[in-house]
């Protein structure tokens, strides 16, 4: 029997003192990019709620605010916390490359933040990196995207072997080396697409065809950690989590078998023309499917879990929380018809169900790395309000969507001449202020386990 169970335990070790530091260190740069979009965040929740956005007098900052809340939040955050989980695979120290590596990043990301009060403007709101075009902008992406790629590049340079019988930690750390690959893949497409851009193409139209292929493409990966984070906290809070690690490892590989598509997706289209674009689509929208076996064996854990205890209850209330959004989120991705805010509602759902499974990732590694107990009740509450916020504001979108509303408008703009459009949009609002709550209460958790550390 208790060979049995040692066969299903998934823990992720945090290794040497040198290996801790480089996770202390991401999984600091990832929480303060978190609290800079908290802040743009609200700026952007209080433009877009009926009557409250009258009373705004900076309302031309909402593209601008739009801009840097989906740097930080989409993209500086997730790959953050990727960089956190390259961290926890890296079988050699390398301190000195890990410095190198988090001071790019860590740069790059301040001077993103801080760029708009420095006179950067010209928001372009293409998908998956807007941009401000400006060079103050454009030297802060560069910087955190090298400090990316050396990162990535430092862990691929030292994977850990492979024991003779497969555990649970090490199908974990495979998917996470599968991690790298599909980062890597990601960053590939987009300098394909930089390559095959025309020259006579500028603005908008530009950098939407730049990030379109990759940011489908590392989407993938965000998924496949979330995974793994699903498959740490079902087991770190008392599921019963029974696939072996073999079987675990073969549906980590599944999901992300559709990205093998990608170089024929790019022979087979133009980059500039409708079927790039559509291809890309219907690889994310069909692709995903591969989530599902994992995805359902895990829901499956939780339907024989017992009450958790301990550090249990707030794991499990992540892995509630981040599951339920992400199933919500997939299924409105099926029901994109059209421009208007059913997308976001889409990816507000699939992209916070990630963020909420790295969130319960944050709360497995803080004690795990020496930090101080996390404040029990409080961990457990924050999720399920944070999740719940973000699943009044998906059903808002969707809702308002429903009527025509489009995306990235505010005010006026926005057209809310009937009823249930403002309904709906209210209803978006006050979600997004209660999980802007929630999100708050994310950093009070974690603030008050690192400082317990620091007063230890």
């Amino acid at each position: 029997m208790s060979h049995h169970l040692d066969s299903v335990s998934y823990e992720l070790p945090v290794g040497s003192i040198s290996k801790q530091r480089s996770i202390a260190a991401w999984l600091l740069l990832a929480l303060v990019s978190l609290i800079a979009a908290g802040v743009f965040s609200i700026l952007l929740v209080l433009a877009r709620t009926p009557f409250v956005q009258n009373l705004i007098p900076f309302l031309d900052f909402f593209r601008i605010a739009l801009v840097i809340h989906v740097t930080l939040s989409v993209l500086i955050w997730l790959l953050a916390m990727s960089a956190v989980s390259w961290s926890l695979l890296a079988s050699r120290d390398n301190a000195r490359w890990d410095f190198v590596s988090f001071i790019l990043a860590a740069i790059g990301t301040v001077v993103i933040i801080i760029c708009p009060f420095l006179g950067a403007g010209d928001p372009l709101m293409n998908n998956y990196v807007p941009v401000l075009r400006s060079p103050l902008f454009y030297t802060g992406l560069t910087m955190f995207i090298a400090g990316i790629c050396s990162h990535l590049l430092r862990t691929a340079t030292s994977w850990p072997p492979l024991h003779h019988r497969l555990t649970g930690t090490d199908a974990l750390r495979v998917g996470i080396a599968l991690s790298t690959v599909l980062t890597a893949l990601a960053l590939l497409s987009v300098l394909a697409s930089w390559l095959a851009l025309p020259g006579d193409i500028d603005g908008q139209v530009y950098f939407e065809f730049l990030f379109w292929g990759g940011g489908h493409v590392v989407q993938f990966s965000y998924t496949l950690l979330m995974m793994i984070a699903w498959v740490v906290l079902a087991t770190a809070s008392g599921c019963r989590f029974e696939l072996t690690p073999r079987l675990t490892l073969v549906f980590l590989v599944f999901l992300a078998l559709p990205v093998i598509t990608v170089p024929f997706l790019y022979a087979a289209h133009d980059i500039v023309t409708a079927g790039h674009r559509l291809a890309f689509t219907e690889l994310m929208k069909y692709g995903g499917l591969s989530c599902l076996p994992l995805g359902l064996a895990v829901a499956a854990s939780l339907w024989r879990a017992d009450t958790p205890i301990g550090e249990g209850r707030y794991l499990r209330a992540a892995l509630v929380s981040s599951l339920g959004l992400f199933a919500c989120g997939g299924i409105l991705g099926f029901m994109i018809a059209g421009l208007d805010i059913v997308i976001p509602a889409h990816y507000h759902g699939a992209t916070v169900g990630v963020t909420i499974a790295f969130m319960g990732l944050t709360y497995y590694l803080l004690p795990r790395l020496g930090f101080g107990a996390l404040p029990e009740r409080m961990a457990t509450w924050q999720p399920f309000l944070y999740g719940g916020g973000q699943l009044m504001h998906v059903i808002g979108l969707a809702w308002s969507g429903g009527y025509g509303v489009q995306r990235k408008t505010a005010g006026v703009a926005q057209g809310l001449d009937g009823i249930s459009q403002t309904a709906g949009m209210g209803l978006m609002g006050l979600g997004g202020l209660i999980s802007v709550v929630g999100g708050v209460l994310f950093l009070v958790v974690a603030y008050r386990s690192i400082r317990g550390r620091e007063s230890g």
